[in-house]
């Protein structure tokens, strides 16, 4: 079947925005500017003000929402579904877990390499299959369990390249040690939030606009109060800020007013998530959430590719084993082997039933009635 061009355009439009997203927080990280007060100059390290930016993408995603339910409602004839009421406290448990598992990420992202990052990130296939059988009663099929071994077969092989990799002053071997478990862990708490949206969230039908829109209104609101005590609370080797602490937002400021081009970095970082997470449960809803899969690895490939071409990363040959790996494991998780095998045996192609499931799986609720 072909795709539309509104289909392609979701796929470009996820593809693009998602690696804008990565590479432009790494690039944010990678500039050096003084800070208040006279402070020497410095790398601009502020993990906790760049997930407020990311939150504050999602929270455009609400403005987004209304903006085009106003226009349904003057338009009789626009293709949105009606709302149902709901809790708006529902998405508060998720939203948490994001805002925590975000966090973590960009302190990681600062102590590690962009690709090994997003490569890394594809520990939450482990961490989602076993929390839906454990939470959800789940039954996971063979090639599920295969997909999960070859996953964690894929990040022993990436880990182990970044332990063999070069490493210069700004990325020491026991940071990019840390760096890496801080991400890994990370997965474990985006795991918790898909297992709660599948439990509490996505039984309603709540617009894909609204729902990242309200978990980015939660994680905003909740993280930007939460920057006035890490301003206060010491870090010791995890600060990257003169003062040591856990997050200094009047030094990030001030690197900002005095290099202009780390505005734009954060200003990527903020307008390609609003972008990318609509793009994402669009591709879900109008493909499939095996090519959601399959996209998110293509970015993955965008990223190491340019962060090799901008000097940001040294080549490591190991890390194209690990990536094939996970490739692979990503592959067998989600049943992207089966019309391979339907063809191969000369069978009747499998149906399609479960090709519009989340990750964790079951029914969706849809984004809008033009499918």
């Amino acid at each position: 079947m072909a795709w539309t061009k509104y289909q392609l355009f979701l796929a470009g439009l996820m593809l693009v925005t998602g690696s804008i997203n990565t590479l432009s927080a790494k690039w944010a990280d990678n500039f050096v500017a003084p800070g208040c007060g006279g402070s020497k100059e410095h790398s601009f390290q502020h993990p906790f003000l760049q997930a407020v930016g990311m939150f504050l993408g999602e929270f455009s995603c609400l403005a987004a929402f209304y903006l085009l339910r106003c226009r349904a409602a003057r338009h009789p004839e626009g293709s949105m579904d009606p709302q149902q009421p709901f809790n708006p406290l529902l998405f508060l448990p998720p939203a948490l877990c994001d805002m925590t598992g975000t966090s973590i990420m960009y302190v990681a992202l600062n102590m590690t390499s962009a690709s090994s990052f997003q490569m890394l990130r594809g520990a939450v296939i482990i961490f989602t299959g076993l929390f839906s059988v454990a939470f959800l009663g789940r039954r996971l099929a063979l090639s599920q369990w295969l997909g999960i071994l070859a996953t964690i077969a894929g990040l022993v092989v990436v880990g182990l390249a970044d332990l063999l990799s070069k490493h210069d002053d700004q990325h020491k071997l026991s940071e990019v040690i840390t760096g890496d478990l801080l991400i890994i862990m990370a997965q474990i708490i985006v795991s918790i939030q898909m297992v709660l949206e599948e439990k509490f969230v996505y039984r309603h039908n709540v617009h894909p606009l609204r729902a990242v829109g309200t978990e980015g209104l939660f994680g905003f609101v909740i993280l930007s109060l939460l920057l006035v005590p890490m301003y206060y609370i010491p870090a010791g080797s995890f600060s990257g800020n003169p003062r040591g602490t856990l997050e200094d937002t009047l030094d990030a400021f001030c690197q900002v007013g005095r290099q202009p081009l780390i505005a734009l970095a954060l200003l990527g970082n903020i307008s390609s998530i609003a972008f990318f997470n609509f793009a994402g449960i669009s591709v879900t809803k109008e493909l499939s959430a095996t090519t959601r899969m399959v996209l998110d690895s293509l970015r993955t490939i965008v990223i190491w590719a340019l962060s090799l071409a901008l000097g940001w990363e040294a080549f490591h040959p190991l890390q194209i084993l690990g990536f094939l790996i996970l490739l692979l494991g990503t592959a067998l998780y989600n049943g992207l082997h089966r019309p391979l095998l339907a063809r191969l045996s000369r069978g009747r192609p499998p149906a399609e039933e479960g090709e519009h499931e989340r990750l964790l799986g079951g029914s969706r609720t849809p984004i809008n009635d033009a499918s």
